[in-house]
Order: structure tokens, then sequence, then C-alpha cells
């Protein structure tokens, strides 16, 4: 528990910059404040969050695979891509709905203490892998948060009432191409992580590589994403269809990995 002041000033500050950044969506300004203080203020959250991560992940001299941990990474390096990209797209509002879930997510490992899977080795190119792998989560769970609000901006567009939250985000088109650029960073990492999966097998689960559930839901993902990239390049797939098939690949995803930890860790408790 040495480190619990650190978790709750990290939740506090996630917390205020969640109020401020709600605050100023609503105001019609919050871009403009993105792009200064306001934006790299994020920066305080993102360190002291990374902190408790690495003491979390790396305990003991091994990496931590448990369901917790994995969680508040992905959400961990959401935040931190955004980060990175609020230099050069109008993302402020998006912050708005991420900010209150690192929040929740930095807490995970201390609310469940008990979620511990250490890998049985560990090295550079191992960790590489994970690391590889947790990115493309984050980077798919940004595609999926923009897949669903271009859903409700469009269909509050046909209604011709679009909420006051919903009113100062990036356009559509300009969310469209985001999306486009974060499945095809996402989908060249997933495709990493399945094909670098098998050389690390053994390390994992202490046998040689076999076709198990959780292959199969990566790999039907990473063929929708695939199929969602390919049909957006030949046949200008967009809106609604990039939509379900965005949310569909996502799905299948969190079968492969997070649905089978929370079956493991949370329910059974193993």
């Amino acid at each position: 528990m040495s480190n619990l002041p650190v978790y709750l000033i990290t939740l506090l500050v996630y917390g205020a910059l969640s109020v401020f950044f709600l605050r100023v969506q609503l105001a019609g300004n919050a871009e403009k404040l993105n792009r200064g203080f306001l934006g790299n203020a994020v920066l305080l959250p993102l360190v002291l969050h990374g902190y408790l991560l690495y003491d979390n992940l790396w305990a003991a001299g091994a990496l931590n695979l448990g369901l917790m941990q994995a969680l508040s990474l992905i959400l961990w390096l959401t935040i931190l891509v955004y980060w990175m990209a609020h230099f050069f797209y109008p993302l402020a509002s998006l912050k708005t709905l991420v900010l209150p879930l690192a929040g929740l997510g930095a807490m995970l490992p201390l609310i469940f203490p008990g979620s511990r899977v250490m890998a049985q080795t560990s090295s550079w190119a191992f960790d590489a892998h994970v690391l590889a792998a947790m990115l493309a989560y984050s980077l798919f769970t940004i595609a999926v948060l923009h897949a669903g609000l271009m859903f409700l901006v469009e269909s509050s567009l046909h209604r011709a009432r679009l909420p006051a939250l919903l009113r100062n985000l990036p356009p559509l088109l300009t969310m469209e191409i985001l999306l486009f650029r974060i499945i095809g960073a996402g989908f060249a990492l997933l495709t990493l992580t399945l094909v670098s999966g098998s050389i690390f097998s053994e390390q994992i689960f202490g046998q040689a590589w076999q076709f198990n559930h959780k292959v199969l839901f990566g790999l039907i993902s990473w063929a929708v994403f695939g199929i969602l990239l390919a049909g957006h390049h030949f046949y200008g797939w967009r809106g609604r269809k990039a939509v379900g098939w965005t949310v569909s690949g996502f799905g299948f995803l969190l079968l492969a990995y997070i649905g089978s930890k929370f079956v493991l860790e949370v329910i059974l408790g193993r």
C-alpha cells in the first residue's frame, strides 16, 4: 500500500481534468485550450499512471500479465496516443470521454491486487511482443470510440438534434480519416502480435503453440479489420458500414484476450 497516495493523486488529477474538459467542451472552446496548457496537463496523470504501471507490470522481476494490469496499460496507452495526436488532430472532445476511463483503469490494480499472472520467463523480445499486443488493443479501443461517436453524430444529424456534448466534435470526415489511420496502425500491430505469438507461446503458456479459442478469435478479428480496410480502400466503405465492422472486429478482439482473462481470473479465480 506504499503507493496508495500516488493512486489517489492520479485518480484526482484524471477526475479534475475530466471535469475541466467537459466544461470547456460544453462551452465550445475545448479545442483552443487543448492546444495549450490544458492539453499538455494530461502529462501529469500520464506520468503518475505510468509509474504505477511499471511497479505493477514488472513486479518480482517478471512481466505481470494479469487482466487488471493489462486493462490499465491499454487505457494508459490510449491516453498517450491521444496526447501525441492532439498536436495534429482536434481531439479535445474525445479526451472528455476517455479521461474518466483512464482514471478508473489506473485504480484497477489497487482494487484487484490479487489479479497477477506472471510470465514464466521474460526477455526484451517477449516484452516487446506483449507491448505490441497492448498497443494494438489501445488503438482499436480508440477506433471503437471513434466509430461509436461517428454513429451518434450521424444519427443525431438525421434527427436534426445534436446534443451539446457532440456539437464541438471534429467534422465527420476528419474523424473518418483518423479512424482508418488508427485501424491501419492497429491492424499492423495485430498482425505482428499474431505472428510473434507463436514464437513466444512456450514462454507464456509453457507449451508449444496450439490452435485454441484465443487464437481463433484473434484471427477472426484480424480478418474483420483486414476486410474493412480492403473494403474502404477498394469500395469506399464508410459511415455505418465502417462503424459496424469496427465494432465487430473489436468485439472478437475482446473475446480473444480480455474475455478469456476475465473468465479465468475473475469468475474462476485462477
